[in-house]
């Protein structure tokens, strides 16, 4: 059974369902605590209005899991030198790193997914895949798995890509019930993506 830290990443502008359905499936995982951190630790605000409460990026442990959502906050960010290099930081510290819909853009402006196939929000294509120099963007793909990087597609494809992971690293039994519990019905096809973007 899977037992690490998983730490999930927030920024003003995140996109909550990025965050919280592949939470819902990863909070099911025994012995796993998920906490939340942002660059400055406290109140951090989505798109919707609510806000959560995190810690500093300082307190995040080494070794972990890494969840990075996406969203409109991720524009601002993917200019922001230090908020950049601190994110290169986390990620060279984490076992394995999680992101969905523009999250994987910030990977690619920090330079962590060169030379790796990854995936992004389609209705962002152009903008995501506009960063990293040798970042393999794959264009039909509802997530992809390279190395300790996973990438999923847009907003409700973070659910997917969590399950996925669920069913690489404790079974398909586990990931089943997880999904059953959620009366969620997992895309368990990577290539099976009906938001594809013509190249």
């Amino acid at each position: 059974m899977l037992c690490t830290p998983i730490s999930v990443l927030l920024f003003d502008g995140f996109e909550p369902l990025d965050v919280f359905g592949p939470v819902e499936v990863l909070g099911d995982l025994e012995d796993c605590k998920l906490s939340y951190f942002s660059f400055s630790g406290g109140l951090v605000g989505c798109r919707q209005g609510f806000r959560v409460e995190t810690e500093p990026f300082a307190e995040v442990p080494s070794g972990g899991i890494l969840l990075l959502p996406g969203g409109m906050g991720t524009r601002p960010l993917s200019s922001n030198a230090v908020w950049i290099e601190n994110l290169q930081l986390l990620v060279e510290d984490a076992q394995t790193v999680l992101s969905v819909c523009t999250g994987s853009a910030l990977l690619a402006a920090a330079s962590c997914l060169e030379k790796r196939r990854a995936t992004t929000n389609k209705r962002s294509w152009a903008w995501a895949t506009s960063f990293g120099h040798e970042v393999f963007w794959q264009p039909r793909a509802r997530w992809v798995a390279d190395g300790k990087f996973w990438t999923a597609s847009g907003v409700s494809a973070g659910t997917d890509m969590a399950l996925a992971f669920v069913r690489e690293r404790c079974g398909r039994q586990k990931a089943a019930a997880i999904a059953e519990r959620m009366e969620y019905t997992a895309n368990e096809n990577a290539d099976d993506d009906p938001f594809a973007v013509r190249i």
